[in-house]
């Protein structure tokens, strides 16, 4: 139940996303060539390469080895848009950098995971149909389904915003609370060898990287950032269970993952919040 309740929030996520998006937005990306290179490389050949150094370098948990590549080369999770829309993100480029991801791992996973398991000699796999059916079914289905309410329906779309956003939320809520609770022990037995700081240099490393490639509108920038810290763990965990299905820890992993990129992000947050309130007296200093 818990996890049908999770599918349909993000799903109902997508698809209130694509009821405020046309199909200008969500294609912007892919008609940037210099935005869709920076975001491939933030996302795709630097994190994936951190990840993989972290897991053959240091004495963590196996578990979190796991979770940290699977991550790596997981797209954009469903509710980065909301995050980054509030970060002062532009509609335009942050639907499009989630589809222009999501689609680029259909191939880009498979492919790294076959250059895994050329550098770690174990026997890693995710066929390009898998990533596929999981893109289609999770982002695009739901997405396209949105857009073309809105296109064909605008003022039943407007009603529809609002519930939808208040739904999602309350299930997504609703059903990830009892998750943290159930695996509570599981998580704090990660926690000690390590694991803390190998998530919080994974998201700090993706908000630095991104921020950097992100380009010259300091929007962008914000926005590529929280992509390349935040990604999908509905992807990294079929990922992870794909290749380790004897693993039993790498949903405590995960959880623990979520909460500390969480607890970063919110500091981020403060952070921008309180650049962007500029004291009056400070504001004239300046000007002079």
């Amino acid at each position: 139940m818990i996890v049908l309740l999770v599918k349909l929030s993000i799903s109902l996520m997508v698809f209130g996303l694509g009821l405020t998006t046309t199909l200008s937005d969500a294609l912007d990306v892919l008609r940037r060539p210099r935005k869709l290179g920076r975001a491939f490389l933030s996302m795709n050949v630097f994190m994936p390469a951190l990840a993989l150094a972290m897991a053959l370098n240091f004495n963590f948990h196996p578990a979190v080895k796991i979770v940290l590549v699977a991550l790596s080369v997981a797209p954009v999770p469903p509710m980065f848009p909301r995050t980054a829309l509030k970060e002062g993100g532009r509609q335009d480029y942050t639907v499009g950098l989630l589809v222009a991801m999501a689609l680029l791992a259909i191939v880009v996973i498979p492919i790294t995971m076959q250059i895994f398991q050329v550098l770690t000699g174990l026997p890693l796999r995710f066929p390009v149909s898998s990533a596929l059916w999981f893109v289609l079914r999770r982002l695009l289905f739901p997405l396209s389904a949105g857009v073309a309410l809105r296109t064909f329906a605008p003022e039943l779309s407007k009603r529809w915003i609002k519930p939808i956003a208040v739904i999602s939320t309350v299930l997504l809520i609703g059903s990830v609370l009892p998750v943290l609770f159930v695996s509570a022990r599981e998580i704090l037995s990660l926690i000690g060898d390590g694991t803390i700081l190998a998530f919080s240099v994974f998201v700090l490393a993706g908000l630095a990287i991104g921020y950097w490639l992100g380009g010259p509108d300091p929007a962008d920038r914000r926005v590529l950032s929280l992509a390349t810290s935040s990604r999908h763990p509905g992807i990294a965990l079929a990922l992870a269970h794909a290749n380790f299905p004897n693993q039993k820890l790498d949903m405590s992993a995960m959880a623990l993952y979520l909460v500390i990129n969480a607890v970063f992000l919110a500091l981020l947050s403060i952070r921008h919040k309180r650049e962007m309130v500029t004291p009056p007296a400070t504001a004239d200093r300046k000007a002079a």
